[in-house]
């Protein structure tokens, strides 16, 4: 019998951001559908430890990492837009640790997501679009420091640009940074190994027909031993912060395409949820419910 996929999820998923759009509460309500619909059943629940400020610098600054553990306001971690304090600090290690543990078990299991994660917009020495932390470089640093597979491949479907990724891993060969996003918005752009800037309006059928070009190919050339998936719920119709024109029948078949051709080829997969900000909440809730689906019914 094969091992069910993990899911790794922790009640203190939750941090107080103030009068800001990044809705923290889809955590707990995202957790909460999952387990009332025995999507559940389908995976292995496991609990993450908060990130050590050893695994935070396989990717930040040290003099960063220093400020940031002990909460220090600089400029280096205003350019994040958010506040900065220990229930903050400690929310991000957490979701850094469940990160990691998502990587491990999807190298153990074939398949693992976090339901919390995807910061990709952090750089080892400053923070930036609501990021402190740029949580997949940290895990899969790790995974190659300890030798357990060498090639990744990033498949970033944030509807913005994963800026930070394709900085951190801008000379390192063995990862494969691939970012599909709205072009004429946040961020100013970095060179990852194969960037796709939409123009605004676009819909389901542009989108999807790059990744059933893009994706494939990259697992096939590349041959990654693991692959990160970033499953930004922000692509969306309804997102308050962008203009692409995705349904949520569209963002089911994205997680299809980018989940059961790894699945499909015996690639190990972990996801994390990266952004989602649409005007009710509970759309992003959905989004975000039918990428931990598809990653069930694909094992």
């Amino acid at each position: 019998m094969s091992l069910l996929p993990a899911l790794v999820y922790s009640e203190q998923y939750n941090a107080t951001f103030g009068d800001h759009i990044f809705p923290t509460d889809k955590y707990r309500r995202l957790f909460t559908k999952i387990a009332a619909t025995k999507t559940l059943n389908k995976f292995q629940l496991l609990e993450p430890e908060p990130a050590t400020a050893e695994e935070l610098q396989l990717v930040h600054l040290p003099d960063y990492v220093r400020d940031f553990m002990n909460f220090e306001y600089t400029e280096q971690m205003m350019t994040s837009e958010l506040p900065l304090n220990r229930e903050i600090r400690d929310f991000f290690l957490l979701a850094a640790g469940g990160t990691i543990l998502a990587a491990e078990a999807a190298l153990n299991r074939g398949g693992a997501i976090n339901l919390n994660g995807g910061f990709h917009h952090a750089f080892p020495d400053h923070a930036e679009g609501f990021c402190y932390l740029h949580d997949p470089a940290i895990a899969i640093k790790k995974i190659q420091q300890e030798k357990r597979i060498k090639r990744v491949a990033v498949i970033d479907c944030d509807l913005h640009q994963g800026n930070g990724t394709a900085y951190i891993f801008r000379r390192n060969a063995n990862v494969f940074t691939y970012s599909i996003h709205q072009e004429n918005i946040y961020p100013v752009k970095q060179h990852g190994n194969l960037d796709i800037g939409l123009a605004d309006d676009t819909g389901d059928e542009d989108y999807l027909k790059h990744l059933r070009r893009e994706v494939p190919a990259i697992y096939d050339h590349f041959q990654p031993q693991l692959i990160c998936y970033v499953a930004g719920a922000d692509p969306f119709i309804n997102d308050q912060l962008g203009t692409l024109r995705l349904t949520k029948n569209g963002l089911k078949l994205r997680d299809e395409i980018v989940i059961n051709e790894a699945v499909g080829r015996g690639i190990p997969i972990f996801v994390v949820l990266a952004g989602g900000y649409a005007d009710d909440t509970e759309d992003v809730v959905d989004i975000h419910y039918q990428t931990a689906e598809t990653l069930g019914a694909a094992f």
